[in-house]
């Protein structure tokens, strides 16, 4: 069987092209980024069918100026990173692919896509260095990606990834992009669902200096009283306290 190539993939898409679905695609898309206006379930769909499209192809597809094309280069890492099959040695391949090509993510979707998996899942057995990088980056996608990769630590790693977390998120808790500091309270709210009495010890320490949503965000799966205490601090304008 002939492997999947970058130029068929694009066809693909264009093929399924929903014209009624562009002007909802603008909205999220920065400036100058072009799109062929696709339902997201159908883009999904064709990197399914593409999945063993081979890496060098998937790489082609970072080059191409259309949106839907891109983000599915980045499904396409992301069924590879989470293949069973897909070895230590194969997963830094695509954290490779994806961080050298992250120029081309323009998009916070195109983060959530694959930064977990693809970044996240690479570093479960490797140094957290680059995270650390990006979260020091001008860009805030790049800032973005630094605190949505560790959502690997919290869902598959063990407690010593898991304690990964809470220096990202301190790092850039006070950002005040929304890009950023919404996925700091997401990665936050997330962890609080393994380990409360931690993201609570965190937002003594820095709910203070976060915005006001991404508290919220982050005590969301806290006790009913510490959550009610530091949503009221963020509230007030303060600091939460005991």
């Amino acid at each position: 069987m002939t492997a999947p190539t970058a130029e068929g993939f694009v066809a693909t898409l264009h093929d399924l092209r929903a014209p009624e679905e562009l002007p909802v695609i603008r909205r999220r898309l920065a400036p100058g980024d072009g799109a062929i206006g696709m339902r997201m379930r159908d883009v999904f769909a064709a990197a399914r069918a593409a999945r063993a499209m081979p890496l060098e192809e998937v790489g082609r597809l970072f080059a191409s100026p259309l949106y839907e094309v891109r983000l599915g280069a980045l499904c396409l890492l992301d069924l590879r990173a989470r293949d069973r099959r897909t070895g230590d040695a194969g997963k830094q391949r695509l954290c490779d692919l994806y961080l050298g090509h992250h120029d081309r993510i323009t998009t916070w979707d195109m983060v959530d896509r694959a930064a977990p998996s693809v970044v996240g899942g690479a570093l479960l057995t490797r140094p957290v260095t680059p995270l650390h990088e990006l979260a020091a980056a001008g860009d805030p996608l790049r800032r973005r990606t630094a605190v949505t990769a560790p959502l690997a630590f919290v869902r598959w790693g063990d407690d010593q990834h898991l304690a990964e977390v809470f220096p990202l998120a301190a790092r850039l808790a006070a950002d005040p992009d929304p890009l950023v500091h919404k996925a700091v309270g997401i990665l936050l709210e997330h962890a609080g669902g393994r380990a409360p009495g931690a993201v609570a010890a965190f937002l003594d320490e820095h709910a203070g200096r976060m915005p006001r949503a991404a508290v919220r965000t982050a005590s969301a799966k806290l006790p009913p009283g510490d959550r009610a205490r530091f949503v009221g601090g963020a509230a007030r304008g303060g600091p939460a306290r005991r």
